[in-house]
Protein backbone atom coordinates (compact mmCIF):
# COMPACT_ATOMS: atom_id res chain seq x y z
CA UNK A 1 0.00 0.00 0.00
CA UNK A 2 0.88 3.69 -0.46
CA UNK A 3 -0.06 6.91 0.99
CA UNK A 4 -1.18 9.35 -1.46
CA UNK A 5 -2.59 12.78 -0.53
CA UNK A 6 -4.87 14.00 -2.82
CA UNK A 7 -6.70 17.85 -3.15
CA UNK A 8 -9.28 19.10 -5.87
CA UNK A 9 -10.26 22.76 -6.26
CA UNK A 10 -11.97 24.97 -8.47
CA UNK A 11 -10.17 28.10 -7.65
CA UNK A 12 -11.88 30.86 -9.43
CA UNK A 13 -9.20 31.34 -11.68
CA UNK A 14 -7.65 32.91 -8.46
CA UNK A 15 -10.33 34.79 -7.05
CA UNK A 16 -11.82 35.46 -3.87
CA UNK A 17 -15.08 36.56 -2.14
CA UNK A 18 -13.70 39.35 -2.08
CA UNK A 19 -13.65 39.84 -5.36
CA UNK A 20 -9.83 40.04 -5.48
CA UNK A 21 -6.91 38.54 -7.61
CA UNK A 22 -3.92 36.54 -5.41
CA UNK A 23 -1.97 33.96 -6.24
CA UNK A 24 -0.02 34.31 -2.67
CA UNK A 25 -2.89 33.25 -1.29
CA UNK A 26 -3.81 30.75 -3.07
CA UNK A 27 -0.16 29.37 -3.27
CA UNK A 28 0.13 29.44 0.75
CA UNK A 29 -3.46 27.13 0.65
CA UNK A 30 -2.10 24.73 -1.88
CA UNK A 31 1.14 24.60 -0.09
CA UNK A 32 -0.25 24.09 3.29
CA UNK A 33 -1.81 20.92 2.24
CA UNK A 34 1.30 19.16 1.64
CA UNK A 35 -0.63 16.94 -0.58
CA UNK A 36 1.44 14.79 -3.12
CA UNK A 37 -1.59 15.80 -6.09
CA UNK A 38 -3.23 19.23 -6.68
CA UNK A 39 -6.05 19.17 -8.92
CA UNK A 40 -7.01 22.56 -9.89
CA UNK A 41 -9.78 23.90 -12.19
CA UNK A 42 -10.62 27.05 -13.69
CA UNK A 43 -7.37 28.05 -14.24
CA UNK A 44 -5.98 30.76 -16.42
CA UNK A 45 -2.79 30.73 -18.77
CA UNK A 46 -2.58 34.31 -20.04
CA UNK A 47 -6.07 34.87 -20.24
CA UNK A 48 -7.14 38.64 -19.22
CA UNK A 49 -7.60 41.07 -16.88
CA UNK A 50 -9.61 39.36 -14.13
CA UNK A 51 -6.27 37.17 -13.58
CA UNK A 52 -3.66 40.18 -14.43
CA UNK A 53 -3.01 38.08 -17.95
CA UNK A 54 -1.06 35.75 -15.37
CA UNK A 55 0.29 32.50 -16.24
CA UNK A 56 -1.42 31.18 -13.16
CA UNK A 57 -0.44 27.19 -13.55
CA UNK A 58 3.08 27.70 -14.43
CA UNK A 59 3.16 30.10 -11.09
CA UNK A 60 1.46 27.59 -8.88
CA UNK A 61 3.61 25.00 -10.01
CA UNK A 62 6.95 26.87 -9.54
CA UNK A 63 6.10 28.16 -6.27
CA UNK A 64 4.57 25.09 -4.73
CA UNK A 65 8.16 23.11 -6.49
CA UNK A 66 5.36 20.33 -8.30
CA UNK A 67 5.47 19.40 -11.77
CA UNK A 68 2.52 20.52 -14.06
CA UNK A 69 0.17 18.96 -16.61
CA UNK A 70 -2.59 20.98 -17.87
CA UNK A 71 -5.47 21.07 -20.14
CA UNK A 72 -6.84 23.71 -21.66
CA UNK A 73 -10.85 24.01 -22.11
CA UNK A 74 -10.88 27.46 -23.80
CA UNK A 75 -7.82 27.83 -26.43
CA UNK A 76 -7.31 31.14 -27.84
CA UNK A 77 -5.33 33.51 -29.50
CA UNK A 78 -3.88 36.17 -27.09
CA UNK A 79 -2.62 39.99 -27.12
CA UNK A 80 0.83 39.04 -26.12
CA UNK A 81 3.07 35.94 -25.06
CA UNK A 82 1.68 32.96 -24.88
CA UNK A 83 -2.11 31.78 -25.25
CA UNK A 84 -5.22 32.77 -24.18
CA UNK A 85 -5.90 29.87 -22.10
CA UNK A 86 -8.76 28.42 -19.53
CA UNK A 87 -8.97 24.80 -18.15
CA UNK A 88 -7.68 22.29 -16.00
CA UNK A 89 -4.32 21.79 -14.14
CA UNK A 90 -2.23 18.87 -11.67
CA UNK A 91 0.11 19.93 -10.10
CA UNK A 92 2.47 16.74 -8.84
CA UNK A 93 5.21 15.71 -6.67
CA UNK A 94 5.39 11.99 -7.79
CA UNK A 95 7.02 11.67 -11.12
CA UNK A 96 4.72 11.80 -14.29
CA UNK A 97 4.55 8.77 -16.57
CA UNK A 98 2.50 10.65 -18.81
CA UNK A 99 -0.43 12.99 -19.44
CA UNK A 100 -3.09 13.29 -21.86
CA UNK A 101 -6.08 15.72 -23.24
CA UNK A 102 -9.70 14.26 -23.36
CA UNK A 103 -12.17 16.67 -24.84
CA UNK A 104 -15.37 16.12 -23.53
CA UNK A 105 -19.14 15.76 -25.82
CA UNK A 106 -21.41 18.42 -25.02
CA UNK A 107 -22.82 21.44 -25.96
CA UNK A 108 -21.92 25.12 -24.74
CA UNK A 109 -18.73 25.78 -22.67
CA UNK A 110 -15.90 23.22 -24.04
CA UNK A 111 -15.20 20.94 -21.54
CA UNK A 112 -11.63 19.23 -20.91
CA UNK A 113 -10.75 16.12 -19.21
CA UNK A 114 -7.12 15.60 -18.17
CA UNK A 115 -5.81 11.79 -17.60
CA UNK A 116 -1.93 11.91 -15.57
CA UNK A 117 -0.19 8.71 -15.19
CA UNK A 118 1.92 9.41 -11.84
CA UNK A 119 4.75 6.67 -10.27
CA UNK A 120 4.04 5.03 -6.82
CA UNK A 121 6.12 2.90 -4.91
CA UNK A 122 5.51 -0.15 -6.78
CA UNK A 123 3.33 0.93 -9.88
CA UNK A 124 0.99 3.64 -11.17
CA UNK A 125 -1.73 5.44 -11.03
CA UNK A 126 -3.83 7.34 -13.07
CA UNK A 127 -5.44 10.27 -12.16
CA UNK A 128 -8.36 12.54 -14.23
CA UNK A 129 -8.84 15.91 -13.70
CA UNK A 130 -12.12 17.46 -14.91
CA UNK A 131 -14.87 20.18 -14.64
CA UNK A 132 -18.71 19.43 -16.21
CA UNK A 133 -20.99 20.84 -18.15
CA UNK A 134 -22.99 23.42 -15.55
CA UNK A 135 -26.46 23.83 -17.55
CA UNK A 136 -27.13 20.48 -19.29
CA UNK A 137 -27.87 17.28 -17.43
CA UNK A 138 -27.70 15.09 -20.84
CA UNK A 139 -24.23 16.76 -21.46
CA UNK A 140 -22.81 15.75 -17.91
CA UNK A 141 -24.15 12.50 -18.34
CA UNK A 142 -22.38 11.80 -21.53
CA UNK A 143 -19.62 13.73 -20.32
CA UNK A 144 -19.44 11.32 -17.18
CA UNK A 145 -19.07 8.06 -19.43
CA UNK A 146 -16.21 9.22 -21.20
CA UNK A 147 -14.81 9.89 -17.59
CA UNK A 148 -15.65 6.08 -16.32
CA UNK A 149 -14.02 4.46 -19.93
CA UNK A 150 -10.97 6.88 -19.14
CA UNK A 151 -10.67 5.67 -15.74
CA UNK A 152 -11.18 2.04 -16.47
CA UNK A 153 -10.91 -0.47 -13.69
CA UNK A 154 -8.00 1.38 -11.85
CA UNK A 155 -8.32 5.20 -12.23
CA UNK A 156 -9.27 8.19 -9.82
CA UNK A 157 -11.57 10.63 -11.17
CA UNK A 158 -11.33 14.03 -9.27
CA UNK A 159 -12.95 17.59 -10.32
CA UNK A 160 -16.16 20.01 -9.92
CA UNK A 161 -18.49 17.53 -11.56
CA UNK A 162 -21.19 20.29 -11.15
CA UNK A 163 -23.45 17.43 -9.77
CA UNK A 164 -24.47 15.47 -6.83
CA UNK A 165 -22.52 12.36 -5.92
CA UNK A 166 -25.68 10.51 -6.02
CA UNK A 167 -27.08 12.12 -9.54
CA UNK A 168 -28.90 10.18 -11.94
CA UNK A 169 -26.35 11.47 -14.51
CA UNK A 170 -22.98 10.33 -12.91
CA UNK A 171 -24.21 6.86 -12.99
CA UNK A 172 -21.86 5.64 -15.08
CA UNK A 173 -19.13 6.87 -12.53
CA UNK A 174 -20.93 4.77 -9.72
CA UNK A 175 -21.46 1.74 -11.81
CA UNK A 176 -17.32 1.51 -11.58
CA UNK A 177 -15.95 3.93 -9.12
CA UNK A 178 -16.72 4.34 -5.42
CA UNK A 179 -17.18 8.31 -4.17
CA UNK A 180 -14.55 9.00 -1.74
CA UNK A 181 -16.30 10.83 0.69
CA UNK A 182 -18.92 8.10 1.55
CA UNK A 183 -15.91 5.94 1.55
CA UNK A 184 -13.72 7.80 4.01
CA UNK A 185 -14.56 6.31 8.18
CA UNK A 186 -13.15 10.32 8.90
CA UNK A 187 -14.48 13.11 6.73
CA UNK A 188 -14.53 16.94 7.93
CA UNK A 189 -16.42 19.77 6.14
CA UNK A 190 -16.67 23.63 6.64
CA UNK A 191 -20.68 23.67 7.63
CA UNK A 192 -21.86 25.95 10.58
CA UNK A 193 -22.87 24.08 13.43
CA UNK A 194 -26.21 23.99 13.23
CA UNK A 195 -26.54 23.72 9.54
CA UNK A 196 -28.89 21.24 7.97
CA UNK A 197 -25.96 20.05 5.55
CA UNK A 198 -23.43 19.72 8.48
CA UNK A 199 -21.15 16.50 7.84
CA UNK A 200 -22.46 16.16 3.96
CA UNK A 201 -18.92 17.29 2.78
CA UNK A 202 -20.78 20.18 1.24
CA UNK A 203 -17.83 22.56 -0.84
CA UNK A 204 -19.89 25.25 -2.88
CA UNK A 205 -20.83 28.17 -1.89
CA UNK A 206 -18.02 29.12 0.24
CA UNK A 207 -20.58 31.20 2.47
CA UNK A 208 -23.19 28.51 3.23
CA UNK A 209 -21.87 25.77 1.26
CA UNK A 210 -25.57 23.34 0.78
CA UNK A 211 -23.76 21.32 -2.59
CA UNK A 212 -21.25 19.25 -2.94
CA UNK A 213 -19.96 18.96 -6.19
CA UNK A 214 -16.78 18.81 -5.92
CA UNK A 215 -15.65 15.01 -5.59
CA UNK A 216 -12.71 12.56 -5.62
CA UNK A 217 -14.36 8.70 -7.17
CA UNK A 218 -11.61 5.94 -6.69
CA UNK A 219 -11.28 2.16 -8.42
CA UNK A 220 -11.09 -1.01 -6.41
CA UNK A 221 -7.58 -0.97 -5.06
CA UNK A 222 -7.85 2.41 -3.47
CA UNK A 223 -9.04 2.95 0.04
CA UNK A 224 -9.68 6.35 1.65
CA UNK A 225 -8.41 6.92 4.90
CA UNK A 226 -9.87 10.40 5.15
CA UNK A 227 -11.83 13.07 3.56
CA UNK A 228 -11.58 16.84 4.59
CA UNK A 229 -13.38 19.86 2.73
CA UNK A 230 -10.86 22.64 3.72
CA UNK A 231 -11.93 26.57 4.12
CA UNK A 232 -11.31 28.23 1.07
CA UNK A 233 -12.99 31.13 1.27
CA UNK A 234 -10.10 33.53 0.89
CA UNK A 235 -9.28 32.30 -2.39
CA UNK A 236 -11.80 31.48 -4.56
CA UNK A 237 -16.21 30.40 -4.46
CA UNK A 238 -15.70 26.52 -4.13
CA UNK A 239 -14.08 24.92 -0.99
CA UNK A 240 -11.68 22.67 -1.75
CA UNK A 241 -11.67 18.93 -0.95
CA UNK A 242 -8.50 16.90 0.58
CA UNK A 243 -8.44 12.82 0.72
CA UNK A 244 -5.69 10.72 1.92
CA UNK A 245 -5.69 7.70 -0.30
CA UNK A 246 -4.14 4.33 0.23
CA UNK A 247 -3.01 3.17 -3.34
CA UNK A 248 -2.19 -0.59 -3.84
CA UNK A 249 -0.38 -0.11 -7.26
CA UNK A 250 -1.47 -1.46 -10.72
Amino acid sequence: MTGVRLVTFNVHHGVGVDGRHDLDRLTRLLAGTDADLICLQEVDRHFGARSQHADQAQELARALDRELTFAASLDEPADGPGRRQYGNALLSRLPVLDSRVHRLPGSGEPRTALRTLVQVAGGALSVTTTHLANRSRADRAAQAAVLAELAGASGVVVGDLNADAGAPELAALRARLTDAWTAAADRGDQSRRFSLHRGQGCTHPVRRPRVRIDQVWVPPGVAVTAARVLDGSAVSDHHPLQVDLSVTPR
